[in-house]
Order: structure tokens, then sequence, then C-alpha cells
């Protein structure tokens, strides 16, 4: 049984605070069981399914490998934003839902159970609504950082991130843990996996990343995804899967 997907991406304007539009639907009669792996970014779902109404949520960063049951008749249009957004488009700390969500009002941002009905229409309509929150100014060692972040996958250490924003680790893992809900280096960790997923699914079991060694690795993937490399590369009946990559159109 498998699931419909569509994934897209924003213009170059939003590209700082959105990662992708994404759509996941399934159509089936029956409930499909995935395990959610972390991808770094803070998803906003607006869903509905044969046993729930339409609905609104916000799911913070994921740092644990999460078992979940996608009902029948599932239809979810999501915004997977990039962390900058939370500060300077939700005005909100994620940092008590992290490996959890919060539901939001089911009228957010003027989206409705109607808007489930064409996803090129939804990501239009968000995509203007987030034109509008656009921020006058913001704090460019922030953008600067997570451009370098986001970049790399993770790869830069803490230190040569500090130096290169001029901004010090202690300051930058307390902006982190105060808005976020962990530190920056257990984020970049999280990058590092996530790039490395799709090279383990293409079955490439070595790191292709920056890891110390492949012991390193094999760590590391089991932390974040429960399973061992060569595991994770079978992923039987695609069971593992993260929603910021989903396939596109």
């Amino acid at each position: 049984m498998a699931l419909i997907t569509k994934n897209i991406k924003p213009t170059a304007a939003l590209s700082d605070f959105v990662e992708s539009y994404w759509m996941l639907h399934n159509a089936s009669d029956e409930e499909k069981e995935v395990i959610l792996l972390p991808d770094g970014r803070i998803d906003l779902f607006f869903s509905s399914s044969g046993t729930e109404s339409f609905h609104v949520t916000i799911i913070g960063l994921g740092t644990l490998p999460t078992r979940a049951t996608i009902a029948p008749q599932t239809l979810t249009f999501a915004i997977s934003f990039n962390l900058l957004a939370t500060e300077y488009i939700l005005h909100q700390s994620v940092a008590g839902i992290v490996d959890s969500a919060l539901d939001l009002p089911a009228d957010f941002w003027g989206f409705t159970a109607t808007d489930l009905h064409d996803f090129d229409l939804f990501c239009r309509k968000a995509s203007q609504k987030i034109t509008t929150l656009l921020p006058a100014s913001m704090d460019e060692r922030k953008r600067t950082l997570f451009q370098l972040i986001y970049s790399t996958n993770g790869a830069m250490t803490v230190k040569a991130l500090s130096e290169k924003v001029f901004w010090s680790s202690r300051q930058i893992n307390r902006y982190f843990s105060r808005q976020y809900g962990l530190s920056l280096k257990s984020y970049c960790m999280i990058l590092l996996f996530r790039a490395s997923f799709q090279h383990i699914k293409a079955g490439k079991l070595f790191p292709e990343q920056d890891f110390t060694d492949q012991s390193h690795f094999i760590k590391a993937v089991k932390k974040l995804a429960g399973v061992s490399p060569k595991e994770l590369n079978r992923n039987q009946n695609d069971r593992f899967i993260q929603f910021s990559l989903l396939p596109g159109k």
C-alpha cells in the first residue's frame, strides 16, 4: 500500500524560512504503519482523515525515531520550516515540543478544510501568507549561522561556526536551548543523519558525510533511526520516512 506524496520547494525569497511544502495522502482504507525519522525541520500540518475533521498541528524537532500510524483516508498538506521561521515567522519557541506536537486553532492563518482540495493552491496561499510575515530586519548572525549549517549539512563544528559568525559558542547554545530545545551540536548531528539517510537508501553503508569513522556513523544512525545502516537500507514496506524528504511530483 503506497502513500501518495508531493513535494514543492519555496521561492528564493522564502528559502531562509521554508524548506518545502509537501503533501501526504493515504487514500486507502487501511492503516499505514511508519517510523518517522528526525530530519531537523519544524512541520506545520493541515490534516483531515476518515475519523478526524480538519485540524492544524505544529510538530517540534524530532530527536528519536517515532512509530506512527497514518489513518485510512488521511490527507495532509504541510509546511516544513527551517529553524529561523520559529522566531521570525511563527514568533514562538518550540523548545517545549521536542519529540512532540501542539494543536493550533483550526482556523490558523485563515486555512480551512476546503484548502485541502488543491495542493498547488494551498502552496500559493501559504507562500502569500508567509510573505506578509517576513521580518523587516533580523539578526544577521543568525541568518549566516543557519546558511552555514544547512549548506554543510551540519558538518561544521560549533567552534568553527562560532568563529564564522562572531558569536560565542556559549551564546549560540543558550539560544538553541531556549528557542529549539536542544544544543547546536545535537542539531548538526540530525542534519548529518538526514543527509546520510539518502545515501543509505542508495546502498551506501559507509559514511558519506563528516563522521569521525565507521563506528561513529553506525552509532549515530542507530541512535536516530533505531536500527543499523544495513537494516535502514532494507527499509521494508517503506516504513522509515522523513516527511521533508518525501518524493516530489
